[in-house]
């Protein structure tokens, strides 16, 4: 399994997403190497499909995704059962780690 995390610097939500992705991770048993892709240009978004910062690519698809969602150097927001927030939760995570 590959698993990538993209984010851009000034994005205050990609450390709280590598954190939780870790935990979920662990949760999991599974002693993975989490990628970071710093993404800097609207090109560098086009090529990975970003949907906004911090994005989780588990080999190479973004199980948070919606449909028609823009793709550019943004912050990105992810309903959560506690409400909109800037990363997925852990619970969340571990759901779309055990498809995976």
């Amino acid at each position: 399994m590959r698993i990538q995390l993209l984010y851009f610097d000034d994005c205050p939500n990609w450390q709280v997403a590598d954190t939780r992705l870790r935990e979920a991770l662990e949760t999991l048993g599974r002693p993975v190497e989490v990628e970071k892709v710093l993404v800097t240009t609207p090109e560098q978004a086009e090529h990975w499909g970003f949907h906004g910062s911090p994005s989780v690519l588990i080999d190479g698809e973004d199980p948070f995704a919606q449909p028609g969602a823009s793709v550019g150097l943004s912050c990105r927001l992810y309903r959560t059962p506690q409400g909109v927030g800037g990363s997925p939760t852990v619970d969340q995570l571990v759901e779309v780690l055990s498809r995976a």
